[in-house]
């Protein structure tokens, strides 16, 4: 996937009017936005459309999925269904789990991103313990897209060495939660930037001095 300024825009406002006035003040400098539980379960998975019909947009569906193969098999089967080009899975439920929903993005010829480990500090307790075999997990099934955090650099290159140069890394946590953008983008593809420019009085040009920052 090719991401625009190597920005992502996670759209976790709840009001769709309020998300559509988001993206036409921003205009085309982004080309991709995530779009996570808060606004699909708030105005329904026909956002997914409505962004991509609406600003061309490519969606990530960022729902963590994290259930037994079944149902994430049928997760992932309704998001591509209705228009996404990539889903993030969780890869602590192990194996059987990931493939269902890699088996569904390979049925529609769409993107898996495999989520190794998040950017909150509550991440540390329980998911970073395994951060690393996730990874390595993910490199044994052939998986090329991850999520790894902007919060925690050693990480994020920690991770980066064991899925290799050729994956493809995005990373959320620049901005509100303390990473920065720059240095994030030498281990990582493309940032994840979510209130920082939502919630900002000038997404605009908040958005522009994001992709300023990364030169």
């Amino acid at each position: 996937m090719k991401i625009k300024n190597n920005l992502i825009l996670a759209m976790d406002i709840m009001e769709l009017q309020k998300a559509e006035k988001v993206c036409e003040t921003i205009g085309n400098q982004i080309d991709t936005i995530k779009i996570g539980y808060p606004l699909t379960l708030a105005e329904g998975i026909k956002t997914i459309k409505i962004f991509k019909e609406n600003y061309n947009y490519q969606i990530i569906c960022d729902y963590k999925v994290a259930d037994i193969p079944a149902t994430n098999s049928k997760i992932a089967e309704q998001t591509f269904k209705n228009g996404a080009d990539g889903i993030i899975t969780h890869g602590f439920v192990g194996e059987d789990s990931v493939k269902a929903c890699q088996d569904k993005a390979d049925e529609y010829n769409k993107d898996l991103f495999l989520l190794t480990e998040m950017s909150h500090p509550g991440a540390k307790r329980f998911l970073q313990k395994d951060a690393d075999e996730i990874a390595k997990m993910g490199v044994e099934m052939g998986i090329k897209n991850y999520v790894a955090p902007a919060t925690r650099i050693n990480r994020l290159k920690e991770i980066r060495e064991i899925v290799g140069k050729d994956s493809f890394i995005i990373s959320p946590g620049v901005g509100k939660q303390g990473g920065e953008a720059k240095k994030t983008l030498e281990y990582a593809n493309a940032i994840i930037v979510g209130r920082s420019i939502y919630e900002s009085e000038n997404p605009k040009k908040a958005t522009e001095d994001i992709i300023k920052s990364t030169k």
